[in-house]
């Protein structure tokens, strides 16, 4: 991820376009609260979600998949037996995948499993400030996320008022959003659900995860400039990753 800053936001849209272009199969175990949004958002994006969690047809699912999401947000049972057949399968046959272990510092059976994950490799880990320091034992410092990048091979997002991407060679700050978003549920789940598709299309595992970020935050600012609150916010958004085009991106970017 050694791109300038000033050219990184025409890479972001470039790596938004091909979403849009290559339409690529996101496989998403993710938390019921979220899923309808998730699956919307994506098909706005361009990408193609599905959402099976059935023990007897999630392999198959995720064999024909281009990237996989996992999300903790509901650890059921049946949840749980689908991350580990999909996260073997992802591996088995090369899919890039996100873990969203969402609310691992609330439950410690939760933040063992979520260290389990990380032992096998997913490929980007999207945490808020809350998360990173359940999983990797340090504050959320740029410092101490591109040690954890480097100690996990794995793009590590921290998302907050200025979202930290690091790769373990650099770290990008991304500062475009609006508040509204953080009252509006699924909100992150989704972004690291586009961070998934990123992944599908863009070989730089860092540059893909950034995009997604970047790419949602300035849909945030346009849909709010419109919305009177949360609950018009949501749509808007899916609106606004539907109709988001280079130079508005380019032009909007708050990136360092």
């Amino acid at each position: 991820m050694y791109t300038p800053e000033g050219e990184f936001p025409q890479v972001a849209a470039a790596i938004l376009a091909r979403v849009r272009m290559r339409r690529p199969r996101v496989h998403c175990i993710t938390n019921g609260v979220a899923q309808a949004f998730t699956a919307n958002l994506l098909l706005a994006a361009g990408a193609t979600p599905s959402m099976t969690i059935a023990p007897e047809e999630v392999a198959d699912f995720v064999a024909g998949v281009d990237a996989l999401l996992v999300n903790l947000g509901t650890m059921d049972r049946a949840r749980r037996d689908a991350v580990g057949i999909a996260v073997d399968i992802a591996s088995e046959v090369g899919v890039r995948w996100m873990l969203d272990p969402v609310y691992i510092e609330r439950s410690q059976s939760r933040a063992l499993f979520a260290e389990a994950l990380v032992r096998t490799r997913p490929t980007g880990i999207h945490l808020n400030a809350d998360e990173f320091p359940a999983v990797a034992g340090a504050e959320g410092t740029p410092a101490a996320l591109a040690r954890y990048a480097i100690e996990t091979s794995a793009v590590i997002a921290v998302t907050g008022p200025t979202d930290l991407v690091a790769d373990g060679e650099r770290i990008l700050r991304i500062a475009n959003g609006h508040p509204w978003m953080a009252k509006v549920a699924a909100m992150g789940c989704a972004g690291a659900a586009l961070a998934a598709a990123c992944l599908a299309v863009e070989p730089d595992p860092g540059q893909a995860v950034a995009a997604a970020l970047l790419g949602i935050g300035v849909a945030g600012e346009i849909a709010a400039e419109r919305a009177h609150g949360p609950g018009s916010l949501a749509p808007g958004i899916l609106d606004a990753v539907h109709a988001l085009d280079a130079s508005e991106l380019v032009a909007r970017a708050n990136v360092s």
